[in-house]
C-alpha cells in the first residue's frame, strides 16, 4: 500500500520550489511506495516579484505581526487525504514566517492537513531562519503536528554581502553574479544536492525511525547555526516588535513611517549590527557555554 507524502510550500523566486522537489526526489522514484502530492499556497491577491521597493518595506509591519492575508483553498486532493508525512517548505519575512505561510496556518485548513502528522520544516533564506523556525514551532504544536526534522538551507556569504545580493534579488529579479557580487541565495550546489538530505528522510521514514532523523541531517549539514546571527535576531525581534505596532497603530502616518523604517533598518544593517558584532566576539570566553547550549537546541526540534 502506497504512504501518501505531501510537500507544502510557496516560492516567489522558484528557489524553494525546487529545493523542496529536490528533497522529494527519492519518494518520487519510488512510485510503488509513495504517492507525492504538491501543494502550492496561493494568495487570492499574490504579492509581485520582483518586489517594488516601497510595497517591499510596506509589507513589513503585517509580516512581522503576522496578519494573514486570504488564501485560496487547497485542492480537494489535499483536504481530502490523509498523509502519512509532510514536508513543510517556507520562507522567512521580517524575521518571521512569510506571509503566505501564516496565511495558510491560520486558514483553517492547516489544523485539518498538520494534525497527528510527522512534519519536516524546509526553509530557505539569508541567514537568518533561527527564531523564525521558533515561531513555526508553536503553530505546529497547537495542531498537534509532530515535528520530526528540520531543514535551514541559507546564503553562505558573509552577512553584509548577502544583504547587497538579496536586495538586488529581490528588487529587480537578478539572482545571478553582476560586478563584484556573487549570486544571491542558497547556492546552485547545495539546490541541487539538496537529494540527499530527501534520501536520509526517506531512509528513516521507511525504517519507522523519524524519531532519530533530525541527528542524522545535523550531521550531514542541515542545519548550520551563527552565534552572531542569533544575537542578531534577538535584537531585531525587539526592534521589529516596536516599529510594526508603531505603523500598524498609527495608520494616517503608515507612509511616512514606513520611509523612516526603511532608513532605520538600513542603519541598523550597516551600523549597528556591525556594533552588535565586536561585543559578540568580546563576549564569546564568558559565554562560550551558553552559546554552546543554544547552538545545540537551535540545531534540535523541541520547543521550550
Amino acid at each position: 500500500m502506497q504512504k501518501n507524502i505531501l510537500v507544502i510550500y510557496y516560492s516567489q523566486t522558484g528557489q524553494l520550489e525546487d529545493i523542496v522537489k529536490n528533497i522529494a526526489q527519492p519518494f518520487e522514484d519510488k512510485k510503488d511506495e509513495y504517492k507525492v502530492t504538491y501543494y502550492n499556497i496561493q494568495l487570492k491577491k499574490d504579492f509581485p516579484f520582483p518586489w517594488p521597493s516601497d510595497v517591499f518595506f510596506n509589507t513589513f509591519p503585517e509580516s512581522y505581526l503576522q496578519i494573514p492575508s486570504e488564501i485560496l483553498p487547497p485542492p480537494e486532493e489535499v483536504l481530502s487525504t490523509k498523509f502519512d508525512l509532510i514536508l513543510f517548505g517556507y520562507q522567512v519575512w521580517y524575521l518571521t514566517p512569510s506571509i503566505p505561510i501564516i496565511s495558510f496556518l491560520k486558514s483553517g485548513y492547516a489544523a485539518d492537513i498538520l494534525k497527528n502528522t510527522p512534519v519536516v520544516t524546509i526553509s530557505a533564506t539569508r541567514n537568518m531562519w533561527m527564531l523564525s523556525q521558533e515561531k513555526l514551532k508553536v503553530y505546529l504544536k497547537n495542531f498537534e503536528a509532530k515535528l520530526v526534522g528540520n531543514i535551514a538551507l541559507v546564503d553562505r556569504r558573509d552577512n553584509y554581502t548577502s544583504v547587497l545580493t538579496i536586495l538586488r534579488w529581490m528588487t529587480t529579479g537578478q539572482k545571478e553574479k553582476s560586478g563584484i557580487l556573487p549570486a544571491a541565495g542558497v547556492s546552485d550546489e547545495e539546490i541541487n544536492g539538496a537529494g540527499k538530505y530527501g534520501k536520509i528522510i526517506e531512509n528513516h521514514f521507511e525504517n519507522n525511525n523519524l524519531d532519530n532523523l533530525q541527528p542524522e541531517l545535523v550531521k550531514n549539514g542541515a542545519v548550520e547555526i551563527r552565534a552572531f546571527l542569533v544575537r542578531v535576531e534577538k535584537v531585531g525581534n525587539k526592534i521589529f516588535t516596536i516599529w510594526s505596532n508603531l505603523i500598524i497603530k498609527k495608520k494616517e502616518k503608515r507612509p511616512l513611517l514606513i520611509k523612516f523604517f526603511k532608513v532605520y533598518l538600513m542603519a541598523a544593517i550597516w551600523i549597528i549590527s556591525p556594533i552588535v558584532l565586536i561585543f559578540h566576539i568580546l563576549l564569546a570566553p564568558i559565554l562560550w557555554t551558553k552559546r554552546q547550549k543554544q547552538k545545540k537546541y537551535l540545531q534540535g526540534i523541541n520547543l521550550k
